[in-house]
């Protein structure tokens, strides 16, 4: 009779992990609470969606994770899935400048120098451009600021040409997004307080990142499961309690009252709680806590589409002697549409029938978010026109998939620290027992959910229980 009930707005990987954290803790401290997730759509997972097809394992969405996120390897290992890893054969990455592709140069973090070998010997950049790179170890360190955009501390500390040839197509393409409006503190804060702490970017990487030169081919950090990534999510949903999902289901609008919350739901029914974690895309909470007038900042978050081609062709149609994982488009050309280019037959040899080949390719800059309108077969053929400039490629596709992201990509512009804590502080003192979580505030990496859906659990457990 007194039961508690705990809501979880949002079936994506935060809100299932979330709901998966709760019922473990739950269970463990013999709590007398209940957990149900709301997902509007007809599956859990987000984006994340794996196809079986004619022998080929398809990622329509994210293809991997990263093994040195703490958060995410203690999961599967609780889930039973270390026997069902696979790990990508660590390649060469390539950026395509000029026409060219051109290995990543060795001796780089995320497109930033840290070795002065590889730097000095790299084709990507000109004389000018590494002397300037260089420059990194003489430059003072910043005056301490709250934020700065990833553009703008790198450019100060690496130069333009260096930036826009290794540094933007990497972080621009993880985030889908423009490196001089990104945040630094958001998203790679590391940066910046190497800076602080040795005075130098790359002196700092070296102190605490090993070097490359003369060590074994280390084990690849990427890593995803034999039948696909969306193993995980269905290891997940098996975890949970039965009764626990309900599917195609919204939820119009919460009310706020003397004891909990009222959770309006898009079946006519009402679900009461004690509290609710928010896991949904953060603009539909304005509408959804209609009443509160603070949430509207998080309009303040700017969203990017983008589209995933997969293209499948058997291996004679396509010449491709190149050992690597796929490349990433330098942004400092505006030839191509395409914005990376995975080559999954060999990133992931288990995904691909013998004597085939699979590619996804990328499209949807910010600066380029039309594409993402345009018909399907508009799509391909911008896709095929842009790979056989670099590839080739002489047949068609023996099939094509297009899956678009509409304003799937939160962008954490500068500042978005700042917004997100005080929205976070309006919450607390007005509504008390909600949380909101998801890759819209604190990291949008699958790793970065799940560990803040565990954070999410135990400050929902403190709340009930004080």
């Amino acid at each position: 009779m007194n039961r508690k009930n705990i809501v979880v707005v949002g079936g994506g990987m935060s809100g299932l992990s979330a709901a998966y954290y709760l019922q473990k803790k739950i269970n463990k401290q013999g709590l007398p609470y209940k957990v149900t997730l709301i997902e509007a759509g007809e599956k859990l997972g987000g984006r994340i969606k794996t196809l079986k097809k004619d022998g080929y394992t398809i990622e329509l969405g994210p293809d991997s994770l990263l093994s040195r996120k703490p958060s995410i390897v203690e999961l599967v290992d609780e889930l039973g899935l270390n026997d069902e890893i696979i790990r990508n054969k660590t390649g060469q990455s390539y950026i395509l400048q000029n026409n060219k592709l051109h290995p990543m140069p060795k001796g780089t973090f995320m497109g930033v120098p840290k070795e002065v070998g590889p730097l000095l010997t790299s084709k990507l950049v000109s004389v000018k451009g590494r002397i300037r790179a260089l420059c990194d170890y003489i430059l003072p360190k910043a005056k301490p600021k709250e934020d700065v955009s990833i553009g703008e501390f790198m450019r100060r500390r690496f130069g333009n040409e260096v930036v826009d040839s290794q540094i933007s197509p990497m972080l621009s393409g993880i985030h889908s997004g423009d490196i001089d409006e990104m945040s630094l503190m958001a998203t790679y804060p590391n940066f910046y307080h190497l800076e602080q702490k040795y005075g130098s970017v790359m002196k700092g990487l070296q102190k605490t990142m090993p070097a490359t030169q003369g060590k074994k081919k280390k084990q690849s950090m990427f890593f995803t499961f034999q039948e696909g990534l969306e193993t995980l999510v269905l290891r997940l949903t098996v975890a949970l309690e039965e009764d626990t999902v309900t599917l195609n289901c919204k939820v119009d609008h919460i009310e706020k009252k003397e004891k909990g919350y009222h959770l309006l739901l898009s079946n006519g029914s009402v679900l009461k709680a004690e509290a609710v974690v928010m896991a949904t895309e953060h603009r539909a909470i304005p509408k959804v806590f209609s009443q509160f007038d603070f949430f509207k900042k998080l309009y303040d978050i700017p969203t990017t589409s983008t589209v995933n081609v997969v293209l499948a062709f058997d291996a004679k149609e396509v010449k491709n002697n190149m050992d690597g994982t796929g490349f990433q488009v330098s942004r400092k050309t505006n030839e191509y549409r395409i914005t990376a280019c995975t080559w999954a037959n060999k990133k992931w040899p288990t995904t691909t029938p013998e004597g085939k080949v699979l590619l996804r390719c990328f499209a949807g800059k910010p600066s380029d978010q039309e594409i993402v309108d345009l018909s399907d077969n508009e799509i391909i053929d911008i896709v095929l026109n842009d790979l056989r400039k670099v590839m080739k490629i002489k047949g068609k596709p023996d099939f094509t998939i297009v899956t678009r992201f509409r304003n799937a990509r939160p962008q954490y512009t500068v500042g978005h620290q700042q917004r997100v804590r005080e929205i976070r502080e309006s919450v607390s003192s007005q509504l008390p027992g909600v949380y909101l979580i998801g890759s819209s505030y604190d990291g949008a990496g699958i790793p970065d959910c799940v560990r803040n859906a565990e954070k999410a659990a135990n400050d929902v457990l403190d709340f009930l229980t004080r």
